[in-house]
């Protein structure tokens, strides 16, 4: 009894320690009330604005999207932006950013120029060429009342003269014209003192043949530079112009252009300045480590940055504010490119971010009084969400219960968010903390910190199964880091060093570097530490494991069982193509192109690296290369692999009857080929859905009851469809319903079985699949479609509207649309359609709606 003692009182201070659930940030992101309204309101503006400021409509569209955290909608709107630049300035930021974007794809770069391939905004602008070519024409009133006007004039610098055409010189400027032709001694000498003007005889000389050619030779850094400021200082447009493009192309490198980049400022020479940029904005995120740079884009006055950035400066430290940022929000850089923001903001909508994002980093560098400031002038343009900010500088500052008013204020002033409820828990106590915290999640339940701090005070009360259920249900639909961190620590704590192990697993395969307890310890050391208390695995052990966690849909499982497998002397190649896989199904896209390019290091053979490779250019969009890939692999050696890609690719080009007899052969061929039993029940189940789509059913259940036979679980979902399709009903429930019993991860085979059975039924399972994932919007579009049918219309829009809030959905937004419409509600129509068509723009079934729609607007 007393070790027992002992032991729980261990426990419980362990728990204290460690069961810790940090607060969730103010995020620095652009969080408008409405969403759905803001997306609408701009696509009407794209459509009826002028093309000049589409650009930046496509930015302020990215931030929304950034906000809602839908990644493949803001790289569109960021391609549409540099897409829709109409100037130079414009194209070279948007360009910059999407190179930035996409430094993921730079690792691909070799592979997509061995294809032929290579992304536009990728090459380098001819900067000159997109500027006209100055052509002022000097017209003066010539001095007729010159006596003996000599047609030479001699420009003395120092010792020497330099011979020039009077009427040449005169030429270049007013001044000069004035100077030689006009009422002013100099024209009547013949030898004009230059000496104290800065420039030397070769410059001069320069000058001169210049205006006799229209044209600098190749001259020195030096020469050009004093031609540039004596230009200037005399009004020679033309040969300051020549001046400024003949300098631009000597920009080839970061030091070039930080050189010449103040110059650039100061004689107002924006071929230069832009060239200069454009080797900067090439260079991100490096060239901000770099103090000379920095400098440069922080000390810009707003005249300069006109001469740098023209009219783009609000995109430009966009970009720039987002980079530093990602290098360490709490920087000097940061704030300063984020001030230079607030400069640069002309718009309420860019002001609100412009402020919010300042007012973040200054809370973040527990600069309270200006982060106040910042929050509230945000907040005062209209970013509600900046109310946040405020209330944790309030409690900063001791006054909590400010800070609780604030929110109850914003709560009871607008249609409530999950985020305010969250964000009010902060300064709520006991059950009125809890309940705002349930309130968070009936509104939005993606957010994962109502989870977490549930989980961990459950787990402090020694309710474990509570605890782990919470925990595990936002990692059944969400695969969030801290999550699994905070999971590790019941396990530790519980003594369960298998599943500890297990989760650790999983978090150094998606983030290898991954530091936990708020970063003080890597978790790499922890792994260590806990491996010791785990019996060790042999390789045969690690593939049992893997066939019974692959077979259950235990994604994370299989997950930490390659992670260990890949130790050994085992096939890496293999290991990480399996992993990239999983990774994919638990839709971490980034970490499972970080696996395939292992894979593709790792290969055994030269067939093998080009199946990965195809795989490589298939999942990064680039189908047609994929199967040049796939061919090639097929040359050298006949493979499983080789033949599911090609497989894949082409089952996924089209409906296409033709094509689907070549996948079917495709398949067969694969099936053919040495594999194992993971990967052709994949294969048996892709030929059955073929057989599916060709009405060939008999062949289709052979290739699933195979495919079950081989421990492929999830087959019972295409057995399921033949019998539905051959009318057996119950049948195909009780096949969905061993899916279901099998499956870790069963939200999909519920929302499946819901197909299968009475519209009560239906109702329970779809409600089922909102509690493990409510990211899956059909059940709420059944929902609305089942209170629409009995005339509950009102019901109906709510449901959808409940999803929408917190899911970004093309399907949800059309079907609001149409009941919108349904009731004679067009300004709301009107509004889903534009919102619905930011999301996809060439959606036909929504651009129709959208014509009839607008067609009914008063």
């Amino acid at each position: 009894m007393a070790t027992g003692g002992k032991r729980k009182a261990l426990q419980g201070r362990f728990s204290r320690l460690f069961i810790h659930v940090v607060e969730p940030a103010v995020l620095p992101l652009y969080k408008p009330i409405d969403y759905v309204e803001v997306l609408a309101q701009i696509h009407e503006e794209l459509e009826t604005g002028l093309l000049s400021e589409r650009s930046n409509l496509y930015l302020l569209q990215f931030q929304v999207f950034r906000g809602l955290g839908e990644s493949k909608l803001l790289q569109r709107s960021l391609h549409s932006a540099w897409q829709s630049a109409t100037t130079v300035y414009e194209e070279l930021v948007f360009g910059a950013w999407l190179k930035y974007e996409k430094q993921g794809e730079e690792l691909i770069s070799d592979l997509l120029a061995s294809c032929g391939k290579c992304s536009q905004e990728f090459w380098r602008i001819d900067i000159a060429s997109r500027f006209p070519i100055q052509t002022v024409e000097v017209v003066g009133t010539y001095n007729s009342n010159l006596s003996n006007g000599s047609a030479t004039v001699f420009f003395q610098i120092g010792r020497e003269k330099i011979s020039c055409d009077r009427q040449k010189i005169a030429s270049l400027s007013i001044p000069f014209h004035t100077m030689l032709n006009g009422c002013f001694t100099e024209s009547l000498r013949e030898v004009i003192d230059l000496s104290e003007n800065g420039i030397s005889p070769n410059s001069m000389r320069a000058v001169s043949d210049f205006s006799y050619t229209g044209q600098l030779c190749d001259l020195s850094l030096d020469v050009l530079l004093e031609i540039l400021i004596f230009a200037n200082k005399f009004c020679c447009e033309k040969l300051k112009d020549a001046c400024d493009r003949k300098l631009a192309s000597l920009v080839s490198s970061r030091q070039d252009a930080i050189e010449l980049m103040d110059c650039a400022l100061e004689e107002n020479s924006p071929v230069l300045a832009v060239s200069c940029l454009q080797v900067f904005l090439r260079e991100l995120p490096e060239c901000l480590n770099d103090e000379l740079v920095v400098k440069i884009f922080s000390n810009a006055t707003k005249q300069q940055r006109l001469i740098m950035v023209g009219q783009a400066s609000f995109s430009l430290y966009c970009l720039l504010s987002e980079v530093a940022m990602s290098i360490d929000p709490r920087s000097d850089v940061t704030a300063c490119f984020l001030e230079k923001l607030v400069e640069s903001a002309i718009t309420d909508r860019q002001k609100q971010i412009a402020y919010h994002q300042l007012g973040c980093v200054r809370l973040l560098r527990k600069e309270y009084s200006e982060a106040e400031c910042h929050f509230n002038a945000a907040f005062t343009t209209g970013h509600v969400y900046s109310v946040s900010g405020l209330a944790r500088v309030a409690r900063f500052k001791g006054n909590k219960r400010q800070s609780y008013e604030k929110l109850s204020s914003v709560i009871l002033s607008y249609q409530p968010l999950g985020w305010m409820y969250q964000e009010r828990s902060l300064y709520a106590d006991g059950d009125s903390r809890w309940e705002d915290l349930d309130k968070a999640t009936e509104l939005d339940p993606t957010l994962i910190y109502p989870y977490m701090y549930r989980a961990a005070s459950l787990m402090r009360k020694d309710d474990v199964k509570l605890a782990l259920a919470e925990i595990n249900r936002v990692l059944g639909f969400k695969l969030a880091l801290e999550c699994l961190e905070l999971r590790f620590c019941f396990y530790l704590l519980l003594e369960d060093y298998k599943s500890a192990l297990c989760d650790v697993q999983a978090i150094l395969t998606l983030s290898p570097e991954y530091r936990m307890f708020e970063g003080r310890v890597a978790a790499s050391q922890l792994r260590t530490l806990v491996r010791e208390h785990v019996e060790q695995w042999t390789t045969a052990d690690c593939w049992l494991q893997l066939y019974d966690r692959w077979s259950s849909v235990d994604d994370i499982g299989s997950l930490s069982v390659i992670y260990q497998m890949l130790e050994s002397d085992a096939a890496k190649g293999v290991l990480y193509f399996r992993q990239s896989l999983l990774l994919l199904r638990l839709n971490c896209p980034e970490a499972a192109m970080r696996s395939l390019q292992l894979a593709r290091q790792h290969a055994g053979s030269e067939n093998e690296r080009l199946v990965y490779e195809g795989w490589i250019l298939y999942d990064t969009g680039h189908c047609e290369e994929g199967l040049r890939k796939a061919e090639e692999s097929i040359t050298l050696q006949r493979s499983f692999e080789a033949f599911f890609l090609k497989a894949y690719a082409l089952a996924d080009s089209g409906p296409d009857p033709s094509c689907s007899a070549t996948v079917v052969s495709l398949l067969q061929e694969a099936l053919q080929c040495p594999s194992d039993r993971l990967r052709k029940g994949q294969a048996l189940n892709n030929l059955g859905s073929v057989y599916v789509d060709c009405g060939k059913l008999e062949l289709a259940a052979d290739c699933y009851i195979s495919a079950l036979k081989i421990r492929h679980t999830r087959a019972h979902q295409g057995l399921a469809r033949v019998h539905f399709l051959k009318n057996e009903r119950n049948a195909a429930y009780e096949e969905m319903t061993k899916l279901i019993e099998k499956a870790r991860n069963n939200a999909s085979a519920y929302e499946k079985r819901s197909e299968y059975c009475d519209r009560d039924l239906s109702k329970e399972d779809l409600q089922m699949v909102t509690q493990l994932d409510p990211l899956r919007v059909y059940p709420y579009r059944y929902r609305a479609a089942v209170l629409m049918d009995s005339h509950k219309e009102k019901e109906a829009i709510a449901e959808l509207t409940r999803a929408i809030a917190f899911k970004a959905d093309l399907h949800l937004l059309h079907l609001r649309a149409a009941f919108h419409e349904h009731i004679g509600d067009v300004s709301s129509a009107l509004r889903d359609c534009r919102a619905a068509l930011s999301l996809d723009p060439n959606h036909q079934e929504m651009l129709e709606l959208h014509r009839r729609v607008y067609s009914q607007e008063p």
